[in-house]
């Protein structure tokens, strides 16, 4: 081997991907198990996902409510109690409520996987929503919501939201004083009974397994119809997007920064322009090196940090503009982006930055499936929505592929400025 000679360089997009399968098993009771086994840490994710985010709430802020309170007190040990017997054991149990799921997860070594899951089940099967913890939990809430209203890019994002989806709609929906006083238990008690069940539940699990895993889940999850059955209906909510397109906010008259938000509603996941608008939203916004940072912060020093986002929601989705820059440079970074937007729609890409893009993705790509916890988190994203591993190759395949003259005609179709709602909080 000659040292004085460096080894040729393969780019990103030349790498055949594979997205590695999982194993599928099935409770006693029905609820499927997605497992992503690995070898390399003797460490051990197993997260339990039910359909009970803000989609099904019937009052505002119940499905955050029951999800956070379920950890705070069972019938046999309190809060503490429950906190310390993971704390013990160099564990964490964390919830999570979204729009359309909930979930409850736990990481901890392998060798303590059986002892954790007795603790895991009381918590999913038997919490007791105890009045001190829902009355400290609406007094925390409502402290930190205080403190959040000071800032103005909390308030940006609640308002950029309302505006795209409604306020009444659970993508536009926010929280309130109102509502968290408005939050009882006999409605957490309910709201849990009806969306943690044993036919709603979905059970993914990777890293270093124990061998017994799956008869440790039948015997904590899959022996008992826990919950009884409960047959949910996911509504089509109508979005009610506001009729007006441009806002000012004053917000705190003492800040120097303002929040600035640009958004337009976009089509779900399940829109073939979907992943091709990921590829132009990237050289828009969507990384470090994109056209919004080289010109919003490296050449005109307005901010910090300017990115451009899609939303993955199940409904619709959103593209979405955001940063913080001075009081008195707002408007022209609003004038910039649309500087920026209007030049993918009349001048195609240059080769060398799409290149560099398909390079970056693609790496971003295999960054994400190094180690089983990845891996089952793509795959969990898969199948939440419904989606199998031919999108995850269609959408490589698009990457790979997608030219210059696709992405400058869906720069025309979805970077019109007349189409983005344009917000400023100052």
């Amino acid at each position: 081997m000659n040292r004085t000679i460096p080894p040729p360089i393969k780019d990103a997009v030349e790498f055949d991907i594979t997205l590695k399968p999982y194993e599928k098993f099935t409770l006693d009771n029905g609820i499927p198990v997605y497992v992503m086994k690995s070898d390399e840490q003797e460490t051990v994710q197993l997260e339990l996902v039910f359909p009970a985010g803000s989609w099904y709430e019937s009052e505002s802020l119940e499905a955050a409510a029951t999800n956070f309170l379920m950890k705070n007190g069972t019938g046999k040990h309190t809060a503490q109690e429950i906190n310390e017997s993971v704390d013990y054991y160099g564990a964490y149990l964390n919830r999570n409520a979204y729009h359309e799921n909930a979930t409850y997860t736990l990481h901890c070594l392998t060798k303590h996987t059986e002892v954790l899951l007795p603790i895991m089940q009381e918590v999913v099967l038997d919490p007791a929503f105890p009045e001190d913890e829902l009355s400290l939990y609406k007094q925390n809430q409502k402290q930190k919501l205080a403190v959040n209203l000071l800032k103005c890019d909390f308030v940006a994002n609640r308002f950029i939201d309302k505006y795209l989806f409604g306020e009444f709609h659970p993508y536009g929906r926010v929280s309130s004083m109102e509502a968290y006083d408005a939050l009882q238990t006999e409605g957490l008690r309910a709201f849990y009974k009806k969306h943690y069940n044993y036919n709603n539940c979905k059970i993914f699990v990777a890293g270093n397994l124990p061998p017994n895993v799956i008869p440790l889940l039948n015997k904590y999850f899959g022996s008992t119809q826990w919950n009884g059955e409960s047959n949910l209906i996911k509504l089509d909510l109508p979005v009610q997007s506001a009729e007006e397109k441009k806002f000012r906010i004053f917000n705190d008259e003492n800040g120097v920064q303002g929040a600035v938000r640009l958004a337009r509603q976009f089509p779900n996941r399940y829109h073939p322009d979907f992943p091709k608008m990921l590829i132009l939203n990237t050289i828009f916004g969507g990384y470090f090196g994109s056209r919004l940072m080289s010109n919003i912060r490296e050449e005109k020093g307005y901010t910090y940090g300017i990115y451009s986002q899609i939303y993955n929601f199940r409904q619709i989705s959103a593209i979405n503009i955001q940063t913080e820059a001075g009081r008195d440079v707002c408007e022209a970074t609003i004038d910039e982006v649309y500087k920026e937007l209007l030049r993918l729609q009349n001048e195609p890409i240059p080769k060398e930055e799409l290149d560099l893009v398909r390079n970056y993705m693609i790496g971003s790509i295999l960054g994400d499936l190094d180690g089983a916890f990845q891996l089952i988190q793509r795959w969990k994203n898969l199948i939440l929505n419904d989606l199998d591993e031919n999108y995850f190759y269609n959408n490589i395949q698009t990457i790979k592929t997608i030219t210059a003259e696709e992405l400058q005609r869906l720069a025309k179709q979805y970077y019109s400025p007349g189409d983005f709602y344009e917000l400023v909080v100052i």
